[in-house]
Protein backbone atom coordinates (compact mmCIF):
# COMPACT_ATOMS: atom_id res chain seq x y z
CA UNK A 1 0.00 0.00 0.00
CA UNK A 2 1.32 3.77 -0.87
CA UNK A 3 1.58 5.85 1.95
CA UNK A 4 -0.42 9.20 1.97
CA UNK A 5 2.98 10.92 1.33
CA UNK A 6 3.79 8.87 -1.85
CA UNK A 7 0.22 9.69 -2.97
CA UNK A 8 0.76 13.82 -2.57
CA UNK A 9 4.28 13.39 -4.46
CA UNK A 10 2.68 11.33 -7.53
CA UNK A 11 -0.14 14.14 -7.89
CA UNK A 12 0.96 17.34 -6.72
CA UNK A 13 1.74 20.09 -9.74
CA UNK A 14 4.63 20.04 -11.94
CA UNK A 15 7.06 22.32 -11.23
CA UNK A 16 7.20 25.68 -13.04
CA UNK A 17 10.88 25.57 -14.74
CA UNK A 18 10.40 26.23 -18.65
CA UNK A 19 11.39 29.91 -19.37
CA UNK A 20 10.99 32.65 -21.90
CA UNK A 21 13.89 31.53 -23.40
CA UNK A 22 12.93 27.70 -23.46
CA UNK A 23 9.58 28.35 -24.50
CA UNK A 24 10.45 30.54 -27.52
CA UNK A 25 13.22 28.02 -28.31
CA UNK A 26 10.40 25.47 -28.42
CA UNK A 27 8.20 27.42 -30.73
CA UNK A 28 11.19 28.42 -33.52
CA UNK A 29 12.74 24.92 -32.69
CA UNK A 30 9.48 22.93 -33.64
CA UNK A 31 8.64 25.13 -36.43
CA UNK A 32 12.26 24.91 -38.05
CA UNK A 33 12.49 21.19 -39.18
CA UNK A 34 14.23 20.67 -42.21
CA UNK A 35 11.21 22.37 -44.64
CA UNK A 36 13.40 25.37 -44.86
CA UNK A 37 15.97 23.55 -46.70
CA UNK A 38 14.17 21.60 -49.03
CA UNK A 39 10.44 23.27 -49.84
CA UNK A 40 12.61 26.64 -51.74
CA UNK A 41 11.95 24.93 -55.19
CA UNK A 42 8.68 23.23 -54.71
CA UNK A 43 7.25 26.56 -53.82
CA UNK A 44 8.57 28.49 -56.29
CA UNK A 45 7.56 25.92 -58.81
CA UNK A 46 4.46 26.47 -58.24
CA UNK A 47 4.36 30.23 -57.38
CA UNK A 48 5.84 30.93 -60.95
CA UNK A 49 8.25 33.77 -59.91
CA UNK A 50 10.62 34.19 -57.19
CA UNK A 51 8.63 37.44 -56.48
CA UNK A 52 5.69 35.17 -56.46
CA UNK A 53 7.54 32.66 -54.35
CA UNK A 54 8.30 35.79 -51.99
CA UNK A 55 4.59 36.53 -51.91
CA UNK A 56 4.03 33.03 -51.04
CA UNK A 57 6.28 32.73 -47.82
CA UNK A 58 4.96 35.96 -46.52
CA UNK A 59 1.04 35.13 -47.05
CA UNK A 60 1.69 31.58 -45.24
CA UNK A 61 3.53 33.23 -42.49
CA UNK A 62 0.63 35.98 -42.05
CA UNK A 63 -1.99 32.97 -42.00
CA UNK A 64 0.01 31.29 -39.13
CA UNK A 65 0.88 34.65 -37.47
CA UNK A 66 -3.06 35.26 -37.50
CA UNK A 67 -3.76 32.05 -36.06
CA UNK A 68 -1.13 31.80 -33.43
CA UNK A 69 -1.88 35.75 -32.22
CA UNK A 70 -5.49 34.31 -31.59
CA UNK A 71 -4.39 31.00 -30.00
CA UNK A 72 -2.00 33.33 -27.74
CA UNK A 73 -5.29 35.02 -26.54
CA UNK A 74 -6.93 31.64 -25.63
CA UNK A 75 -3.80 30.50 -24.35
CA UNK A 76 -3.16 33.68 -21.93
CA UNK A 77 -7.24 33.38 -20.84
CA UNK A 78 -6.96 29.55 -19.82
CA UNK A 79 -3.33 29.20 -19.06
CA UNK A 80 -3.27 25.00 -18.78
CA UNK A 81 -1.20 21.95 -19.87
CA UNK A 82 -2.72 20.03 -22.68
CA UNK A 83 -2.88 22.87 -24.90
CA UNK A 84 -5.39 22.65 -27.51
CA UNK A 85 -6.93 19.94 -26.16
CA UNK A 86 -7.98 21.70 -22.89
CA UNK A 87 -9.00 24.45 -24.86
CA UNK A 88 -11.43 22.90 -26.87
CA UNK A 89 -13.00 20.90 -23.99
CA UNK A 90 -13.48 24.06 -22.22
CA UNK A 91 -14.72 26.41 -25.22
CA UNK A 92 -16.61 23.66 -27.08
CA UNK A 93 -16.99 20.78 -24.70
CA UNK A 94 -15.21 17.75 -22.89
CA UNK A 95 -15.99 15.59 -25.85
CA UNK A 96 -14.39 17.40 -28.84
CA UNK A 97 -11.22 17.87 -26.41
CA UNK A 98 -11.44 14.46 -25.77
CA UNK A 99 -12.08 13.58 -29.91
CA UNK A 100 -8.27 15.61 -30.11
CA UNK A 101 -6.62 14.44 -27.29
CA UNK A 102 -7.37 11.11 -28.41
CA UNK A 103 -5.98 11.39 -32.31
CA UNK A 104 -2.82 13.20 -30.57
CA UNK A 105 -1.75 10.53 -27.64
CA UNK A 106 -2.30 7.88 -29.57
CA UNK A 107 -1.99 8.37 -33.69
CA UNK A 108 -0.58 12.34 -34.19
CA UNK A 109 2.38 13.02 -31.66
CA UNK A 110 4.19 9.35 -31.58
CA UNK A 111 3.99 9.11 -34.89
CA UNK A 112 5.43 12.73 -35.77
CA UNK A 113 7.93 11.81 -33.17
CA UNK A 114 8.68 8.49 -35.07
CA UNK A 115 8.94 10.21 -38.31
CA UNK A 116 11.47 12.97 -36.87
CA UNK A 117 13.51 10.15 -35.55
CA UNK A 118 13.69 8.53 -38.71
CA UNK A 119 14.76 11.60 -40.64
CA UNK A 120 16.98 12.42 -37.75
CA UNK A 121 19.05 8.99 -39.06
CA UNK A 122 18.53 8.87 -43.28
CA UNK A 123 20.39 12.31 -42.40
CA UNK A 124 23.02 10.77 -40.59
CA UNK A 125 23.46 8.58 -43.54
CA UNK A 126 25.24 11.26 -44.93
CA UNK A 127 28.10 10.94 -42.58
CA UNK A 128 27.73 7.07 -41.70
CA UNK A 129 26.45 4.64 -44.02
CA UNK A 130 24.12 2.52 -42.95
CA UNK A 131 21.28 0.03 -44.18
CA UNK A 132 17.58 0.55 -43.59
CA UNK A 133 17.44 -1.63 -39.90
CA UNK A 134 20.57 0.55 -38.80
CA UNK A 135 18.74 3.42 -39.54
CA UNK A 136 15.68 2.21 -37.53
CA UNK A 137 18.53 1.27 -34.61
CA UNK A 138 19.72 4.50 -34.69
CA UNK A 139 16.45 6.41 -34.53
CA UNK A 140 15.52 4.27 -31.79
CA UNK A 141 18.46 5.25 -30.05
CA UNK A 142 18.48 9.04 -30.36
CA UNK A 143 14.90 8.62 -29.35
CA UNK A 144 15.98 6.98 -26.17
CA UNK A 145 18.28 9.73 -25.33
CA UNK A 146 15.79 12.71 -25.58
CA UNK A 147 12.98 10.53 -23.62
CA UNK A 148 15.87 9.81 -20.85
CA UNK A 149 16.69 13.42 -20.82
CA UNK A 150 13.25 14.46 -20.70
CA UNK A 151 12.04 11.72 -18.02
CA UNK A 152 14.78 12.98 -15.89
CA UNK A 153 14.41 16.60 -16.19
CA UNK A 154 11.92 18.93 -18.16
CA UNK A 155 15.11 21.96 -18.14
CA UNK A 156 17.45 19.04 -19.60
CA UNK A 157 14.66 18.91 -22.47
CA UNK A 158 14.62 23.21 -22.30
CA UNK A 159 18.40 23.14 -22.24
CA UNK A 160 18.25 20.78 -25.49
CA UNK A 161 15.84 22.65 -27.04
CA UNK A 162 17.47 26.03 -26.89
CA UNK A 163 20.77 24.59 -27.78
CA UNK A 164 19.68 22.50 -30.93
CA UNK A 165 17.28 25.83 -32.28
CA UNK A 166 20.57 27.72 -32.02
CA UNK A 167 22.38 25.13 -33.46
CA UNK A 168 20.12 25.16 -36.58
CA UNK A 169 20.53 28.60 -36.57
CA UNK A 170 24.22 28.02 -37.71
CA UNK A 171 24.03 27.10 -40.96
CA UNK A 172 20.71 29.33 -42.00
CA UNK A 173 22.91 32.30 -41.06
CA UNK A 174 25.49 30.93 -42.85
CA UNK A 175 23.58 30.85 -46.03
CA UNK A 176 21.57 34.55 -45.68
CA UNK A 177 25.15 36.31 -44.58
CA UNK A 178 26.86 35.37 -47.29
CA UNK A 179 24.30 34.84 -50.09
CA UNK A 180 22.41 38.08 -49.73
CA UNK A 181 25.46 39.82 -50.78
CA UNK A 182 26.96 38.28 -53.83
CA UNK A 183 25.53 40.42 -55.77
CA UNK A 184 24.65 38.51 -59.28
CA UNK A 185 21.01 37.55 -58.48
CA UNK A 186 20.83 34.31 -60.97
CA UNK A 187 17.76 33.30 -59.66
CA UNK A 188 16.00 36.54 -60.12
CA UNK A 189 16.68 36.25 -64.38
CA UNK A 190 15.82 33.48 -66.57
CA UNK A 191 12.77 32.83 -67.61
CA UNK A 192 9.84 32.24 -65.00
CA UNK A 193 6.83 29.86 -65.46
CA UNK A 194 3.36 31.07 -65.50
CA UNK A 195 1.55 32.49 -62.09
CA UNK A 196 -2.00 30.98 -61.95
CA UNK A 197 -3.94 31.66 -58.82
CA UNK A 198 -4.36 27.60 -58.38
CA UNK A 199 -0.32 27.49 -58.70
CA UNK A 200 0.03 30.16 -56.22
CA UNK A 201 -3.20 28.58 -53.95
CA UNK A 202 -0.97 25.33 -53.70
CA UNK A 203 2.44 26.97 -53.35
CA UNK A 204 1.06 29.08 -50.36
CA UNK A 205 -0.28 25.23 -48.80
CA UNK A 206 3.22 24.48 -48.69
CA UNK A 207 5.01 26.97 -46.62
CA UNK A 208 2.27 26.40 -44.51
CA UNK A 209 3.05 23.19 -43.68
CA UNK A 210 6.52 24.35 -43.41
CA UNK A 211 5.55 26.76 -40.59
CA UNK A 212 3.67 23.86 -38.66
CA UNK A 213 4.03 22.60 -35.22
CA UNK A 214 4.08 25.86 -32.94
CA UNK A 215 0.94 25.48 -30.53
CA UNK A 216 3.10 22.31 -29.17
CA UNK A 217 4.29 25.43 -26.70
CA UNK A 218 1.06 25.17 -25.39
CA UNK A 219 1.21 21.67 -23.99
CA UNK A 220 3.47 23.36 -22.01
CA UNK A 221 1.53 25.77 -20.23
CA UNK A 222 1.60 24.43 -16.94
CA UNK A 223 5.23 24.02 -16.85
CA UNK A 224 6.00 27.68 -17.89
CA UNK A 225 6.62 30.49 -15.83
CA UNK A 226 3.59 33.33 -16.31
CA UNK A 227 2.29 31.14 -18.77
CA UNK A 228 -0.54 34.44 -18.62
CA UNK A 229 2.19 36.45 -20.23
CA UNK A 230 4.82 34.45 -21.10
CA UNK A 231 3.33 32.25 -24.00
CA UNK A 232 1.78 34.87 -25.43
CA UNK A 233 5.04 36.93 -26.24
CA UNK A 234 6.90 33.71 -26.85
CA UNK A 235 4.36 32.30 -29.55
CA UNK A 236 3.98 35.46 -31.54
CA UNK A 237 8.04 36.81 -31.06
CA UNK A 238 8.82 33.10 -32.64
CA UNK A 239 6.21 33.07 -35.26
CA UNK A 240 7.30 36.63 -36.52
CA UNK A 241 11.14 35.46 -36.18
CA UNK A 242 10.38 32.03 -38.41
CA UNK A 243 9.08 34.55 -41.19
CA UNK A 244 11.67 36.49 -41.38
CA UNK A 245 14.26 33.40 -41.17
CA UNK A 246 12.00 31.76 -43.92
CA UNK A 247 11.95 35.06 -45.99
CA UNK A 248 15.38 35.83 -46.08
CA UNK A 249 16.54 32.29 -47.01
CA UNK A 250 14.91 32.17 -49.70
CA UNK A 251 16.28 35.79 -50.75
CA UNK A 252 19.71 34.38 -50.41
CA UNK A 253 19.29 30.86 -52.45
CA UNK A 254 17.38 33.85 -55.55
CA UNK A 255 21.02 35.67 -55.00
CA UNK A 256 23.34 32.08 -55.19
CA UNK A 257 21.37 29.76 -57.93
CA UNK A 258 20.07 30.31 -61.22
CA UNK A 259 15.90 30.34 -61.62
CA UNK A 260 16.36 26.70 -62.93
CA UNK A 261 18.73 25.17 -60.51
CA UNK A 262 16.27 26.04 -57.81
CA UNK A 263 13.32 24.40 -59.72
CA UNK A 264 14.89 21.51 -60.51
CA UNK A 265 16.46 20.87 -57.34
CA UNK A 266 15.51 18.55 -54.75
CA UNK A 267 17.65 20.26 -51.44
CA UNK A 268 17.99 23.72 -52.47
CA UNK A 269 19.56 24.78 -49.18
CA UNK A 270 21.96 22.35 -49.59
CA UNK A 271 22.67 23.36 -53.05
CA UNK A 272 23.24 27.26 -51.83
CA UNK A 273 25.39 26.52 -49.18
CA UNK A 274 27.57 23.96 -51.98
CA UNK A 275 27.71 27.36 -54.11
CA UNK A 276 28.78 29.62 -51.31
CA UNK A 277 31.12 26.85 -49.30
CA UNK A 278 32.46 24.51 -51.91
CA UNK A 279 32.12 20.80 -51.35
CA UNK A 280 31.74 21.07 -47.83
CA UNK A 281 29.03 22.83 -48.23
CA UNK A 282 26.58 19.74 -48.53
CA UNK A 283 28.26 18.54 -45.54
CA UNK A 284 27.43 21.86 -43.56
CA UNK A 285 23.71 22.02 -44.71
CA UNK A 286 22.95 18.56 -43.72
CA UNK A 287 24.48 18.72 -40.12
CA UNK A 288 22.34 22.04 -39.85
CA UNK A 289 19.43 20.09 -41.00
CA UNK A 290 20.61 16.67 -38.18
CA UNK A 291 20.61 19.27 -35.65
CA UNK A 292 17.33 21.18 -36.79
CA UNK A 293 15.59 17.36 -36.67
CA UNK A 294 16.95 16.96 -33.37
CA UNK A 295 15.20 19.90 -32.24
CA UNK A 296 11.92 19.46 -33.61
CA UNK A 297 12.19 15.54 -32.14
CA UNK A 298 13.09 16.73 -28.36
CA UNK A 299 10.01 19.70 -29.28
CA UNK A 300 7.62 17.23 -30.21
CA UNK A 301 8.35 14.92 -27.82
CA UNK A 302 8.31 16.99 -24.56
CA UNK A 303 5.43 18.62 -25.51
CA UNK A 304 3.64 15.21 -26.58
CA UNK A 305 3.26 14.16 -23.03
CA UNK A 306 1.69 16.80 -22.08
CA UNK A 307 -1.78 15.83 -23.85
CA UNK A 308 -1.97 12.46 -22.25
CA UNK A 309 -0.89 13.90 -18.64
CA UNK A 310 -3.50 16.22 -18.87
CA UNK A 311 -6.13 13.33 -19.72
CA UNK A 312 -4.90 11.49 -16.64
CA UNK A 313 -5.57 14.46 -14.56
CA UNK A 314 -9.29 15.04 -15.95
CA UNK A 315 -9.78 11.20 -16.19
CA UNK A 316 -10.68 10.87 -19.58
CA UNK A 317 -8.44 8.51 -20.64
CA UNK A 318 -8.11 4.61 -19.65
CA UNK A 319 -5.13 3.88 -16.82
CA UNK A 320 -5.73 8.18 -15.89
CA UNK A 321 -3.93 7.34 -12.74
CA UNK A 322 -1.09 5.89 -14.37
CA UNK A 323 -0.66 8.90 -16.82
CA UNK A 324 -1.09 11.66 -14.87
CA UNK A 325 1.08 10.79 -12.31
CA UNK A 326 4.02 12.90 -11.50
CA UNK A 327 7.62 11.25 -11.30
CA UNK A 328 8.25 12.16 -7.34
CA UNK A 329 11.77 12.79 -7.86
CA UNK A 330 12.32 14.32 -11.03
CA UNK A 331 8.87 16.28 -11.32
CA UNK A 332 7.91 15.41 -14.49
CA UNK A 333 5.69 13.55 -16.46
CA UNK A 334 7.71 10.53 -16.60
CA UNK A 335 4.87 7.67 -17.46
CA UNK A 336 3.36 9.90 -20.42
CA UNK A 337 6.85 10.04 -22.01
CA UNK A 338 7.73 6.66 -21.71
CA UNK A 339 3.84 5.97 -23.63
CA UNK A 340 4.73 7.85 -26.17
CA UNK A 341 8.58 6.97 -26.72
CA UNK A 342 7.42 3.48 -26.51
CA UNK A 343 4.23 3.97 -29.50
CA UNK A 344 7.03 6.32 -31.70
CA UNK A 345 9.04 3.35 -31.25
CA UNK A 346 6.51 0.63 -32.46
CA UNK A 347 5.76 3.11 -35.28
CA UNK A 348 9.48 3.05 -35.98
CA UNK A 349 9.54 -0.49 -36.48
CA UNK A 350 5.97 -0.98 -38.52
CA UNK A 351 7.08 1.72 -41.25
CA UNK A 352 3.62 3.31 -40.43
CA UNK A 353 4.07 6.90 -38.90
CA UNK A 354 3.96 8.70 -42.94
CA UNK A 355 0.97 7.10 -43.75
CA UNK A 356 -0.65 7.77 -40.19
CA UNK A 357 0.32 11.40 -40.02
CA UNK A 358 -1.26 11.72 -43.44
CA UNK A 359 -4.49 10.32 -43.01
CA UNK A 360 -5.05 12.76 -39.90
CA UNK A 361 -3.91 16.02 -41.80
CA UNK A 362 -7.67 16.47 -42.29
CA UNK A 363 -8.99 15.98 -38.85
CA UNK A 364 -6.08 17.78 -36.99
CA UNK A 365 -6.90 21.16 -39.40
CA UNK A 366 -10.51 21.00 -38.61
CA UNK A 367 -9.59 20.93 -34.67
CA UNK A 368 -6.95 23.75 -35.22
CA UNK A 369 -9.30 25.67 -37.17
CA UNK A 370 -12.08 24.99 -34.73
CA UNK A 371 -9.17 26.43 -31.96
CA UNK A 372 -8.60 29.98 -33.64
CA UNK A 373 -12.11 30.61 -33.72
CA UNK A 374 -12.41 29.44 -30.26
CA UNK A 375 -11.27 32.99 -29.38
CA UNK A 376 -15.25 34.11 -30.56
CA UNK A 377 -16.70 32.00 -27.70
CA UNK A 378 -13.96 33.28 -25.04
CA UNK A 379 -14.56 36.57 -25.47
CA UNK A 380 -18.02 35.84 -25.50
CA UNK A 381 -18.09 33.85 -22.37
CA UNK A 382 -15.19 34.39 -20.42
CA UNK A 383 -14.40 38.37 -19.00
CA UNK A 384 -10.48 39.12 -19.69
CA UNK A 385 -8.94 40.88 -16.75
CA UNK A 386 -7.05 44.33 -17.18
CA UNK A 387 -3.76 44.03 -18.60
CA UNK A 388 -4.56 40.32 -19.88
CA UNK A 389 -3.16 39.75 -23.42
CA UNK A 390 -5.75 40.13 -26.50
CA UNK A 391 -5.29 39.73 -30.09
CA UNK A 392 -4.50 42.70 -32.12
CA UNK A 393 -6.85 44.27 -34.58
CA UNK A 394 -9.97 41.73 -33.37
CA UNK A 395 -11.83 40.48 -35.32
CA UNK A 396 -10.32 40.88 -38.59
CA UNK A 397 -6.57 38.79 -37.29
CA UNK A 398 -8.71 35.55 -36.34
CA UNK A 399 -10.86 35.59 -39.25
CA UNK A 400 -7.21 35.94 -41.50
CA UNK A 401 -6.49 32.59 -39.53
CA UNK A 402 -10.08 30.98 -39.79
CA UNK A 403 -9.79 31.50 -43.81
CA UNK A 404 -6.61 30.12 -44.05
CA UNK A 405 -7.68 26.87 -42.13
CA UNK A 406 -10.66 26.49 -44.19
CA UNK A 407 -8.57 26.79 -47.40
CA UNK A 408 -5.91 23.80 -46.21
CA UNK A 409 -9.65 21.65 -44.85
CA UNK A 410 -10.51 22.44 -48.81
CA UNK A 411 -7.41 21.54 -50.63
CA UNK A 412 -6.60 18.70 -48.41
CA UNK A 413 -10.64 17.14 -48.97
CA UNK A 414 -10.31 17.98 -52.83
CA UNK A 415 -6.86 16.31 -52.87
CA UNK A 416 -7.53 13.12 -50.76
CA UNK A 417 -10.96 12.72 -50.22
CA UNK A 418 -10.31 8.68 -49.10
CA UNK A 419 -7.49 9.20 -46.63
CA UNK A 420 -9.86 12.79 -44.76
CA UNK A 421 -12.44 10.25 -44.50
CA UNK A 422 -10.70 7.73 -42.94
CA UNK A 423 -8.82 10.18 -40.71
CA UNK A 424 -12.52 10.78 -39.38
CA UNK A 425 -12.92 7.38 -38.80
CA UNK A 426 -10.11 6.93 -36.99
CA UNK A 427 -11.00 9.88 -34.44
CA UNK A 428 -14.94 8.67 -34.16
CA UNK A 429 -13.09 5.43 -32.82
CA UNK A 430 -12.46 7.30 -29.99
CA UNK A 431 -16.17 8.04 -29.26
CA UNK A 432 -16.78 4.69 -27.18
CA UNK A 433 -13.73 5.09 -24.81
CA UNK A 434 -15.04 8.60 -23.83
CA UNK A 435 -18.34 7.31 -23.62
CA UNK A 436 -17.04 4.07 -21.12
CA UNK A 437 -14.66 6.28 -19.37
CA UNK A 438 -17.17 8.79 -18.65
CA UNK A 439 -19.58 6.37 -17.33
CA UNK A 440 -17.23 4.96 -15.55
Amino acid sequence: MKSIEQERQEHRPIRKTVNFVEALAIVVGVIIGSGIFLKPGIVLTHAGSPWMSLLAWVTGGIITLASALSVAEIASAIPKSGGLYTYLGELYGNMVGFLLGWVQTVISYPASVAALAIAFASYSGYFIPMNGFEQKLLAVAILAFILAMNVVSTKYGGVIQTLATVGKLIPIVGIIGFGLFTGSSPGFSGVHGAATGAGFGVAVLGTLWAYDGWIGVTNMAGEIKNPAKTLPKAISIGVIFVICVYVLVNLAIFQILPYDAIVSSKAPGADAAEALFGSGGGMFITAGIIVSVLGALNGYLMTAARVPQAMGEKGEIPFSAVFRKIHPKFQTPSNALIFQGVLAVVYIFSGTFDTLTDLLIFVLWIFFTMGVFGVFLLRRNVSSPKGQYRVPLFPVTPLVGIVGGIYILGSTIISSPLQSLIGIGITLIGLPIYSYMKRK
